[in-house]
């Protein structure tokens, strides 16, 4: 615990709101457009009809699954690359680099070997139409490549976020982007003299655009005078003693995100088991929503960073007090994106290539995701900024697995396929696990025990 007389508000709101904006404006700016090509490229794949749509949505969430993998990971070391970079230890940045590279590129080749050899099993996870499947396989196939490509850009990027340069992340991700929406337009319809492939275009502009981004963030490391280039042997030097602790604070947060992620993709398949339409419906609100809520989730990875920042300096007193103005600031960021949900929602919908039924199932859908966008950030905030900025990653993960497939998952396939709810009152009532999460998080945020240095003694 903080004694009393330490908790004196000593954050300056108009210092915090400008760090704020440094660290976490490139990371919004960089989910914005990322969501937005994202947007392009499925209603380039919308045009194919709500088959393509459904296929790709369905597709996809394998490589969801491993992407939360990394970002678990990733996020568990994330928490020693920010305390580090608060006692300014750059060696030991290196090396938790290096030792979070080698973990996740070995996790990599195993959903490599999924994707490449096993699609069509893969695919019957999440859906039961045998032409979404027959669709879908060539789309993961082609797409498995980025895999072995993914765990070496995220490594980097985490540790380039961490030391405050979350700029250079951003330049390789627009450029990254940018190549995979004019390869998906050149791919899937065969413009520019290259041919016609349909879903399977989609997938391969994703390599393409993945080999783009990591000869990007490999530049800015190695071929520059940045501050976390030095010898591979720093990289790969990690001892035992670092390997343990990251590994055993990182290893809570892979489960936590590969569960969540695993949760959240069987959403995806109770409900695409209503019909194709419904599973096209909730894969277009997906991505819609995806426009404003990762762009408002920034706030956790500053909270990450700035808060772990200051626990690394052993200010635990100025960390509580700015991790509690940056959380109501994500409130308040979640509320503003969620009536720009609301707004800008439904002409974005009138892109989609639906019959009246998917259009009628998706704007109903995309009025709960904004209804409820700021309680889902508000969570997220908690878990992936201020109970993981101090170590405290087995508390957050057995909250967020719990709710996820204690509450979420139950409810998703019994209103879905038992009670037979309409697909957007199946949506809502998975809501229910983000309320009571709120619920345990908040007091776990009061009790303070999250504030932890763990980087003591290495």
């Amino acid at each position: 615990m903080i004694p009393e007389n330490e908790t004196l508000n000593t954050i300056d709101n108009r210092m915090l709101l400008k760090s704020t904006l440094v660290v976490a404006g490139p990371i919004a700016l960089q989910s914005l457009i990322a969501s937005s090509l994202n947007l392009v490229d499925n209603l380039m794949i919308g045009a194919l009809g709500e088959l393509a749509l459904n296929a790709v949505g369905v597709s996809v969430q394998l490589f969801f699954i491993y992407w939360m993998f990394v970002f678990g990971f990733a996020s568990g070391a994330a928490t020693f690359m920010a305390q580090f970079f608060g006692a300014k230890d750059l060696v030991n940045i290196r090396k938790s680099t290096g030792f979070t590279l080698c973990v996740v590129f070995a996790m990599g080749v195993v959903f490599f070997c999924a994707a490449m050899f096993f699609p069509q099993y893969v695919l019957r996870i999440f859906t039961k139409y045998p032409e979404v499947i027959e669709t879908g396989i060539p789309y993961v196939r082609t797409g498995a490549f980025t895999l072995l490509l993914t765990p070496i850009t995220q490594s980097f990027t985490v540790v380039l976020r961490a030391t405050q340069q979350t700029h250079l992340p951003l330049i390789a991700s627009v450029t990254g982007l940018c190549t995979n929406t004019f390869m998906n337009y050149c791919l899937i319809y065969g413009h520019f003299g290259l041919p016609r492939m349909g879903v399977q275009g989609a997938a391969l502009a994703t390599v393409i655009a993945r080999l783009v981004e990591l000869a990007i963030i490999l530049y800015f490391v190695f071929g520059r005078n940045n501050i976390i280039k030095g010898p591979l042997s720093e990289f790969f030097g990690f001892g035992k003693e670092l390997s343990s602790r990251i590994f055993k604070n990182a290893v809570p947060t892979t489960i936590n995100e590969t569960m969540w992620g695993l949760g959240t993709a069987l959403y995806i398949a109770a409900f695409a088991r209503i019909s194709i339409t419904a599973g096209a419906a909730v894969q277009a609100c997906n991505t819609i929503n995806s426009l404003f809520s990762m762009a408002a989730f920034s706030v956790g990875d500053a909270v990450l960073i700035l808060v772990g920042q200051k626990l690394g300096e052993g200010k635990k007193a100025q960390a509580f007090e700015m991790a509690k103005k940056l959380l109501v600031l994500g409130v308040a960021v979640g509320i503003v994106l969620g009536g720009m949900t609301i707004i800008f929602g439904k002409p974005i919908l009138g892109l989609f290539d639906f019959t009246a039924e998917g259009q009628s199932l998706a704007w109903k859908i995309l009025i709960v995701y904004a209804a409820t966008l700021w309680m889902e950030v508000y969570n997220a905030v908690l878990v992936t900024g201020v109970l993981r900025c101090g170590g405290d990653t087995r508390f957050a993960m057995f909250t967020e697995v719990g709710a996820v497939w204690l509450i979420g998952v139950p409810v998703a396939f019994i209103t879905s396929l038992y009670l037979k709810w309409p697909i957007f009152m199946a949506v809502m009532g998975v809501k229910l696990e983000g309320v009571i999460k709120g619920v345990i998080l908040t007091l776990r945020f009061r009790s303070r025990k999250w504030l932890n240095t763990v980087i003591t003694g290495l």
